[in-house]
Formats: structure tokens, sequence, C-alpha cells
């Protein structure tokens, strides 16, 4: 296997990884799609993604940064949510890790729940910042997702016309 090989190799598993990242809260998905789209380009001289293409694409990952902070902070400001409860809706969100699929979605519900709870809201309020909080983190996440295919679709186009 000769060096280009190797570097595209490492390239698609970055982008792959970033595209992982998307779902799960603890990798930073899209900052490493960009770092593998950047080690392809590289390896190809920039010759079919240039750095227009990557300007682009850093700002792509700017705004998907941007609102993986806000739309927790809107999620939970909308429903009136504590200081405790957004702590606990990310610990809940890296706990919830641990169990698959079901943690990752119920993680930050409970989480934000128990941190209201622990701020001397009834079950009721609580339970009502939760889902506020993890629907915030829902659309994020969908946000997100949509911004990982905008800058795959962006990629792939380049790299195929370019």
């Amino acid at each position: 296997m000769d060096a280009s090989t190797a570097w595209y190799l490492i390239a698609a598993a970055l982008i792959l990884v970033g595209l992982l990242g998307t779902f799960l809260p603890v990798l930073p998905g899209l900052p490493v799609m960009f770092a593998g789209m950047w080690l392809a380009a590289w390896a190809d001289d920039f010759q079919r993604v240039g750095v227009g293409t990557l300007v682009v694409l850093g700002l792509l990952v700017l705004l998907s940064i941007v609102v993986d902070f806000a739309a927790s902070m809107i999620g939970a400001r909308r429903v009136g949510a504590s200081g405790k409860a957004i702590w606990g809706a990310g610990i809940g969100s890296v706990v919830g890790l641990f169990f698959g699929l079901p943690g990752l979605l119920a993680g930050p519900f409970l989480g934000a729940s128990l941190g209201e709870l622990w701020h001397g809201r009834q079950f009721r309020a609580a339970t009502r910042v939760g889902f506020g909080t993890w629907l915030g983190l829902l659309l994020g996440a969908i946000f997100k997702l949509l911004l990982a295919l905008a800058m795959l679709a962006i990629f792939f186009a380049m790299l195929l016309l370019g």
C-alpha cells in the first residue's frame, strides 16, 4: 500500500467516525469529519477539493458548534430550567452512553429532571424541564446530522466533479 492510499484510508476512517459522532455526544462529530475531509484534500494536493471548499466546510463546522450549544440552552430556557438541570442533562448524556440507544435517549431527560428535582421543583415541573431539555438536544442533533449530510454532499461533489 502506498502512502497516498494510507492517507485516504485514514481520512475515510475520520469521516466515518465523525459521522458517528453526530449521534454520540462524546465524539466531536463534525470537527472530526472536517479533519478527514481536510486530510483527503491534502493527500490530493488540494486538486479536487480546494481551499474555498474547505473554508465552506469549516464554516459549517462552526455553525454546528454554535447549534450544539444553542439547542440545549434554548430547549432548557424555554421551559425554565435551572443550572442544575442543564448540568444534569450533560451528565445524563454521558452516563446514557453506557446504556446504548435507550440510554442516549433517556439520559439527558432523566439528568435534567433529576437536576430540577434537586433544585427543589415538583415532579411535574421537573419532568417538563427534562422533556424540554431533551427536545432541544434532539432538535440540535437532527440539525447537526443535516449539516453533516450537507458537508458530505459538498465534499463528494467536489471530489467527483473537481
